[in-house]
Protein backbone atom coordinates (compact mmCIF):
# COMPACT_ATOMS: atom_id res chain seq x y z
CA UNK A 1 0.00 0.00 0.00
CA UNK A 2 1.47 3.32 -1.12
CA UNK A 3 1.15 6.51 0.94
CA UNK A 4 -1.42 7.77 -1.35
CA UNK A 5 -3.72 4.93 -1.19
CA UNK A 6 -6.71 5.90 1.33
CA UNK A 7 -7.15 2.63 3.95
CA UNK A 8 -10.57 1.21 3.50
CA UNK A 9 -12.08 1.55 7.28
CA UNK A 10 -14.96 -0.60 8.89
CA UNK A 11 -15.83 0.53 12.04
CA UNK A 12 -17.64 -1.65 15.03
CA UNK A 13 -19.93 0.40 17.30
CA UNK A 14 -21.39 3.79 17.94
CA UNK A 15 -21.35 4.16 22.21
CA UNK A 16 -19.60 7.19 23.12
CA UNK A 17 -15.96 6.65 21.59
CA UNK A 18 -17.63 5.09 18.47
CA UNK A 19 -19.77 8.33 17.90
CA UNK A 20 -16.62 10.53 18.05
CA UNK A 21 -14.62 8.34 15.98
CA UNK A 22 -17.10 8.35 12.76
CA UNK A 23 -16.54 12.15 12.30
CA UNK A 24 -12.57 11.34 12.65
CA UNK A 25 -12.49 8.72 10.30
CA UNK A 26 -14.35 10.72 7.84
CA UNK A 27 -11.60 13.76 8.05
CA UNK A 28 -8.51 11.61 8.02
CA UNK A 29 -6.30 11.75 5.08
CA UNK A 30 -5.14 8.42 5.32
CA UNK A 31 -8.82 7.21 5.83
CA UNK A 32 -12.34 5.71 4.08
CA UNK A 33 -15.14 4.70 6.10
CA UNK A 34 -16.56 1.55 4.03
CA UNK A 35 -18.85 0.11 6.61
CA UNK A 36 -20.44 0.74 10.64
CA UNK A 37 -21.09 -2.48 12.56
CA UNK A 38 -23.84 -2.23 14.87
CA UNK A 39 -25.10 -4.40 17.28
CA UNK A 40 -28.34 -2.51 18.42
CA UNK A 41 -30.96 -3.59 16.45
CA UNK A 42 -32.48 -0.40 15.69
CA UNK A 43 -29.55 1.27 14.41
CA UNK A 44 -29.05 -1.34 11.35
CA UNK A 45 -30.10 -0.10 8.15
CA UNK A 46 -29.68 3.80 8.95
CA UNK A 47 -26.79 5.70 7.83
CA UNK A 48 -23.88 5.94 10.11
CA UNK A 49 -23.84 9.51 9.99
CA UNK A 50 -27.61 9.99 11.16
CA UNK A 51 -27.05 7.34 14.02
CA UNK A 52 -23.93 9.50 15.57
CA UNK A 53 -25.77 13.13 14.97
CA UNK A 54 -23.90 14.14 11.87
CA UNK A 55 -25.52 14.48 8.12
CA UNK A 56 -25.60 11.49 6.19
CA UNK A 57 -22.32 10.05 5.43
CA UNK A 58 -23.21 7.34 2.59
CA UNK A 59 -22.25 4.21 4.80
CA UNK A 60 -25.12 2.33 6.14
CA UNK A 61 -25.13 -0.02 9.09
CA UNK A 62 -24.54 -3.25 8.97
CA UNK A 63 -25.38 -6.29 12.07
CA UNK A 64 -23.21 -9.32 10.87
CA UNK A 65 -19.74 -10.49 10.46
CA UNK A 66 -20.17 -11.27 6.91
CA UNK A 67 -21.36 -7.87 5.83
CA UNK A 68 -18.01 -6.92 7.57
CA UNK A 69 -16.13 -9.54 4.73
CA UNK A 70 -17.88 -8.84 2.47
CA UNK A 71 -17.27 -5.30 2.02
CA UNK A 72 -13.23 -6.26 1.98
CA UNK A 73 -12.26 -3.40 4.11
CA UNK A 74 -8.22 -3.03 5.21
CA UNK A 75 -8.89 -2.77 8.75
CA UNK A 76 -11.25 -2.60 11.51
CA UNK A 77 -11.90 -0.76 14.27
CA UNK A 78 -13.25 -1.96 17.37
CA UNK A 79 -14.37 0.86 19.74
CA UNK A 80 -17.15 -1.54 21.70
CA UNK A 81 -16.37 -0.81 25.72
CA UNK A 82 -15.82 -4.80 26.06
CA UNK A 83 -13.83 -7.33 23.58
CA UNK A 84 -15.84 -9.42 20.82
CA UNK A 85 -13.24 -11.95 20.75
CA UNK A 86 -15.58 -14.14 18.25
CA UNK A 87 -15.89 -11.31 15.60
CA UNK A 88 -12.27 -10.60 15.91
CA UNK A 89 -11.35 -14.65 14.85
CA UNK A 90 -13.42 -13.91 12.05
CA UNK A 91 -12.37 -10.79 10.91
CA UNK A 92 -8.80 -12.03 10.92
CA UNK A 93 -8.98 -15.18 9.45
CA UNK A 94 -10.15 -13.26 6.87
CA UNK A 95 -7.33 -11.12 6.20
CA UNK A 96 -8.65 -8.32 7.51
CA UNK A 97 -6.15 -6.00 10.47
CA UNK A 98 -8.25 -5.11 13.46
CA UNK A 99 -7.05 -1.83 15.66
CA UNK A 100 -9.13 -1.79 19.14
CA UNK A 101 -9.66 0.20 21.54
CA UNK A 102 -11.02 -2.04 23.64
CA UNK A 103 -9.23 -3.68 26.78
CA UNK A 104 -6.22 -4.80 25.06
CA UNK A 105 -2.43 -3.94 24.93
CA UNK A 106 -0.37 -7.41 25.34
CA UNK A 107 -3.24 -10.00 26.36
CA UNK A 108 -2.00 -10.65 30.14
CA UNK A 109 -5.51 -8.94 31.11
CA UNK A 110 -7.49 -11.29 28.91
CA UNK A 111 -5.62 -14.25 29.49
CA UNK A 112 -5.61 -13.96 33.82
CA UNK A 113 -9.27 -12.76 34.34
CA UNK A 114 -11.50 -13.24 31.04
CA UNK A 115 -10.90 -17.13 29.56
CA UNK A 116 -11.97 -17.47 26.24
CA UNK A 117 -14.89 -20.25 26.12
CA UNK A 118 -12.91 -22.58 24.61
CA UNK A 119 -10.61 -22.47 27.88
CA UNK A 120 -7.43 -21.51 25.74
CA UNK A 121 -5.83 -18.17 26.22
CA UNK A 122 -7.27 -15.37 24.47
CA UNK A 123 -3.51 -14.39 23.11
CA UNK A 124 -3.62 -17.95 21.82
CA UNK A 125 -6.60 -17.82 19.90
CA UNK A 126 -6.07 -14.30 18.54
CA UNK A 127 -2.47 -15.02 17.46
CA UNK A 128 -3.39 -17.94 15.75
CA UNK A 129 -6.43 -16.20 13.87
CA UNK A 130 -3.72 -13.73 12.59
CA UNK A 131 -1.50 -16.46 11.27
CA UNK A 132 -4.28 -18.19 9.50
CA UNK A 133 -5.29 -14.80 7.72
CA UNK A 134 -2.20 -12.62 7.67
CA UNK A 135 -3.94 -10.58 9.54
CA UNK A 136 -2.17 -8.04 12.52
CA UNK A 137 -3.74 -7.21 15.76
CA UNK A 138 -3.06 -4.21 17.40
CA UNK A 139 -4.60 -2.28 20.90
CA UNK A 140 -4.25 1.13 22.18
CA UNK A 141 -5.56 4.54 23.45
CA UNK A 142 -5.22 7.13 25.72
CA UNK A 143 -4.71 5.00 28.88
CA UNK A 144 -3.75 2.59 28.38
CA UNK A 145 -1.76 3.40 25.24
CA UNK A 146 -0.32 6.66 24.19
CA UNK A 147 0.25 7.56 28.16
CA UNK A 148 2.98 4.65 28.31
CA UNK A 149 4.36 5.68 24.86
CA UNK A 150 5.03 8.99 26.65
CA UNK A 151 6.39 7.31 29.52
CA UNK A 152 8.80 5.10 27.55
CA UNK A 153 9.75 8.39 25.45
CA UNK A 154 10.79 11.01 29.07
CA UNK A 155 13.02 8.48 29.51
CA UNK A 156 15.25 9.29 26.84
CA UNK A 157 17.70 11.54 27.77
CA UNK A 158 17.95 9.76 31.60
CA UNK A 159 20.60 7.22 33.14
CA UNK A 160 20.22 4.86 36.04
CA UNK A 161 16.61 4.62 35.77
CA UNK A 162 15.10 3.84 39.05
CA UNK A 163 11.29 4.41 38.88
CA UNK A 164 8.91 5.27 36.08
CA UNK A 165 5.51 5.98 37.29
CA UNK A 166 2.89 7.23 34.78
CA UNK A 167 -0.33 8.75 36.38
CA UNK A 168 -3.44 9.27 35.10
CA UNK A 169 -5.53 12.34 37.55
CA UNK A 170 -8.53 12.69 35.73
CA UNK A 171 -12.40 13.77 36.87
CA UNK A 172 -14.59 10.78 35.24
CA UNK A 173 -18.11 12.03 35.50
CA UNK A 174 -17.84 13.30 31.86
CA UNK A 175 -17.50 9.69 30.45
CA UNK A 176 -20.97 8.98 30.45
CA UNK A 177 -20.76 5.07 29.90
CA UNK A 178 -22.66 3.85 32.79
CA UNK A 179 -21.66 -0.28 31.68
CA UNK A 180 -18.01 0.66 32.60
CA UNK A 181 -18.46 2.18 36.36
CA UNK A 182 -20.99 -0.30 37.05
CA UNK A 183 -18.42 -3.02 36.50
CA UNK A 184 -15.92 -1.47 39.00
CA UNK A 185 -18.56 -0.85 41.72
CA UNK A 186 -19.28 2.90 41.61
CA UNK A 187 -22.60 3.51 43.27
CA UNK A 188 -21.81 0.49 45.56
CA UNK A 189 -21.65 0.94 49.29
CA UNK A 190 -17.69 1.26 49.66
CA UNK A 191 -17.49 -1.49 51.93
CA UNK A 192 -19.24 -4.02 49.49
CA UNK A 193 -16.88 -6.81 49.33
CA UNK A 194 -17.33 -7.38 45.43
CA UNK A 195 -15.24 -4.08 44.75
CA UNK A 196 -12.32 -4.81 45.17
CA UNK A 197 -12.42 -7.93 43.09
CA UNK A 198 -14.23 -5.94 40.68
CA UNK A 199 -11.95 -3.60 40.58
CA UNK A 200 -9.03 -5.59 39.32
CA UNK A 201 -11.25 -7.94 36.93
CA UNK A 202 -11.83 -4.69 34.99
CA UNK A 203 -8.89 -2.24 34.95
CA UNK A 204 -6.21 -5.37 34.87
CA UNK A 205 -5.53 -4.57 31.61
CA UNK A 206 -3.14 -1.37 33.35
CA UNK A 207 -1.21 -4.41 34.42
CA UNK A 208 -0.86 -4.67 30.47
CA UNK A 209 0.47 -1.07 29.99
CA UNK A 210 2.56 -1.77 33.24
CA UNK A 211 4.56 -4.96 30.86
CA UNK A 212 4.33 -3.28 28.06
CA UNK A 213 6.61 -0.58 29.53
CA UNK A 214 8.61 -2.90 31.18
CA UNK A 215 9.50 -4.58 27.72
CA UNK A 216 10.13 -1.57 26.28
CA UNK A 217 12.95 -1.14 29.13
CA UNK A 218 13.92 -5.03 28.60
CA UNK A 219 13.05 -4.99 32.43
CA UNK A 220 11.86 -8.92 33.66
CA UNK A 221 9.53 -8.74 36.61
CA UNK A 222 8.63 -10.71 39.25
CA UNK A 223 5.12 -9.92 39.48
CA UNK A 224 2.39 -6.81 38.83
CA UNK A 225 1.13 -5.58 41.90
CA UNK A 226 -1.97 -4.06 42.58
CA UNK A 227 -3.53 -1.93 45.18
CA UNK A 228 -6.23 0.35 45.92
CA UNK A 229 -7.46 2.79 47.69
CA UNK A 230 -11.92 3.76 48.19
CA UNK A 231 -13.16 7.08 48.52
CA UNK A 232 -16.83 7.20 49.41
CA UNK A 233 -19.38 9.70 48.65
CA UNK A 234 -19.96 12.17 51.65
CA UNK A 235 -23.68 12.82 50.14
CA UNK A 236 -25.98 11.73 47.83
CA UNK A 237 -24.46 12.92 44.24
CA UNK A 238 -27.03 13.23 41.14
CA UNK A 239 -24.81 13.25 38.12
CA UNK A 240 -28.09 12.97 35.02
CA UNK A 241 -26.74 10.15 33.80
CA UNK A 242 -25.37 8.33 37.11
CA UNK A 243 -26.25 8.54 40.89
CA UNK A 244 -24.16 8.20 43.67
CA UNK A 245 -25.65 7.69 47.41
CA UNK A 246 -23.78 8.69 50.00
CA UNK A 247 -21.48 6.35 51.61
CA UNK A 248 -21.15 4.47 47.93
CA UNK A 249 -18.14 4.32 45.65
CA UNK A 250 -17.35 8.04 44.31
CA UNK A 251 -13.46 8.11 43.74
CA UNK A 252 -10.37 5.66 43.74
CA UNK A 253 -6.75 5.45 43.19
CA UNK A 254 -5.30 2.63 42.21
CA UNK A 255 -2.07 0.90 41.63
CA UNK A 256 -0.23 -1.48 39.29
CA UNK A 257 3.25 -1.88 39.74
CA UNK A 258 5.83 -3.24 38.05
CA UNK A 259 8.24 -5.98 40.71
CA UNK A 260 11.83 -6.76 40.73
CA UNK A 261 13.06 -7.56 44.17
CA UNK A 262 10.61 -6.36 45.97
CA UNK A 263 11.40 -3.30 44.62
CA UNK A 264 8.50 -1.25 42.65
CA UNK A 265 10.38 -0.09 38.86
CA UNK A 266 7.38 0.62 36.62
CA UNK A 267 3.94 1.95 37.59
CA UNK A 268 0.55 2.79 36.20
CA UNK A 269 -1.70 4.96 38.84
CA UNK A 270 -5.55 5.57 38.30
CA UNK A 271 -6.56 8.68 40.37
CA UNK A 272 -10.27 8.48 39.41
CA UNK A 273 -12.97 11.02 40.59
CA UNK A 274 -16.66 10.67 39.59
CA UNK A 275 -17.33 13.58 42.67
CA UNK A 276 -15.06 15.73 44.78
CA UNK A 277 -17.46 14.48 47.85
CA UNK A 278 -15.59 11.32 48.81
CA UNK A 279 -13.43 10.48 51.82
CA UNK A 280 -11.12 10.08 51.09
CA UNK A 281 -10.19 12.36 47.85
CA UNK A 282 -7.08 13.01 45.61
CA UNK A 283 -6.16 16.04 44.16
CA UNK A 284 -7.22 15.55 40.61
CA UNK A 285 -5.30 17.62 38.46
CA UNK A 286 -7.11 16.70 34.90
CA UNK A 287 -3.97 15.00 33.03
CA UNK A 288 -1.18 12.58 32.51
CA UNK A 289 1.54 12.83 34.44
CA UNK A 290 5.08 10.92 33.93
CA UNK A 291 7.52 10.86 36.70
CA UNK A 292 11.03 9.34 36.05
CA UNK A 293 13.33 8.82 39.08
CA UNK A 294 16.98 8.61 38.19
CA UNK A 295 19.85 10.99 36.64
CA UNK A 296 17.94 13.68 35.74
CA UNK A 297 14.42 13.26 37.28
CA UNK A 298 11.85 13.89 35.04
CA UNK A 299 8.33 15.54 35.69
CA UNK A 300 6.28 16.16 32.76
CA UNK A 301 2.73 16.54 32.55
CA UNK A 302 0.80 15.95 29.37
CA UNK A 303 -2.59 18.60 29.59
CA UNK A 304 -5.21 18.24 27.10
CA UNK A 305 -6.66 21.58 25.75
CA UNK A 306 -10.22 21.90 23.59
CA UNK A 307 -9.40 23.75 20.14
CA UNK A 308 -9.99 27.28 19.87
CA UNK A 309 -13.35 28.37 20.14
CA UNK A 310 -14.69 25.12 21.42
CA UNK A 311 -18.19 25.48 23.05
CA UNK A 312 -17.16 23.74 26.35
CA UNK A 313 -20.60 24.69 28.11
CA UNK A 314 -22.31 21.76 26.90
CA UNK A 315 -21.35 18.39 28.90
CA UNK A 316 -21.10 16.45 25.57
CA UNK A 317 -18.95 18.40 23.71
CA UNK A 318 -16.53 18.42 27.00
CA UNK A 319 -16.64 14.63 27.10
CA UNK A 320 -15.66 14.38 23.34
CA UNK A 321 -12.32 15.42 23.93
CA UNK A 322 -11.68 12.55 25.90
CA UNK A 323 -13.51 11.00 23.28
CA UNK A 324 -10.61 12.00 21.03
CA UNK A 325 -7.65 11.52 22.72
CA UNK A 326 -8.57 8.10 23.37
CA UNK A 327 -9.70 7.09 19.40
CA UNK A 328 -6.78 9.23 17.42
CA UNK A 329 -3.72 7.47 18.93
CA UNK A 330 -5.97 4.35 17.19
CA UNK A 331 -6.67 5.99 14.25
CA UNK A 332 -3.23 7.70 13.62
CA UNK A 333 -1.61 4.15 13.87
CA UNK A 334 -3.68 2.47 11.42
CA UNK A 335 -0.78 3.44 8.05
CA UNK A 336 1.42 0.97 10.38
CA UNK A 337 -0.06 -1.55 11.60
CA UNK A 338 -1.22 -2.39 7.82
CA UNK A 339 2.09 -2.17 7.30
CA UNK A 340 3.41 -4.43 9.86
CA UNK A 341 4.10 -8.35 10.04
CA UNK A 342 1.20 -10.46 10.79
CA UNK A 343 0.39 -11.15 14.70
CA UNK A 344 -0.58 -9.58 17.60
CA UNK A 345 1.61 -6.38 17.76
CA UNK A 346 1.94 -3.79 20.57
CA UNK A 347 3.58 0.23 20.08
CA UNK A 348 6.93 -1.53 21.29
CA UNK A 349 6.69 -3.08 17.76
CA UNK A 350 5.44 -0.15 15.43
CA UNK A 351 7.46 2.91 13.99
CA UNK A 352 8.01 6.44 15.73
CA UNK A 353 5.33 8.00 12.95
CA UNK A 354 2.89 5.40 14.52
CA UNK A 355 1.93 7.96 16.89
CA UNK A 356 2.06 10.93 15.19
CA UNK A 357 -0.98 12.82 14.10
CA UNK A 358 -1.97 14.59 10.82
CA UNK A 359 -1.53 18.50 9.30
CA UNK A 360 -4.84 20.28 8.41
CA UNK A 361 -3.11 21.00 5.40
Amino acid sequence: MTAAERIRVFQVATGNLGTEMIGRIRSHPDLELVGLHCYTPDKIGRDAGEIVGLDPVGVTATGTVDEIIAARPDVLTFHGVFPDEDLYVEVLEAGIDIVTTADWITGFHRDTNHPHHSGRKVSDVIAEACARGGATFYGTGMNPGLAQILGIVHTADVADIENVTVIESVDVSCHHSVDTWKAVGYGLPVDDPSIPDSLYKYTAVFADSVYLMADAFELELDEVAFSYELGACTKDVDLGWYQLPQGSLGGSHIKYQGMVDGVARVESHLEWQMTPHTDPSWNIQACYITQVTGDPNIYSKHMIFPRKGFDLSRPENFASIGMTVTGLPALNAIRSVVEAAPGIVTSTDLPLRSFAGRFAI
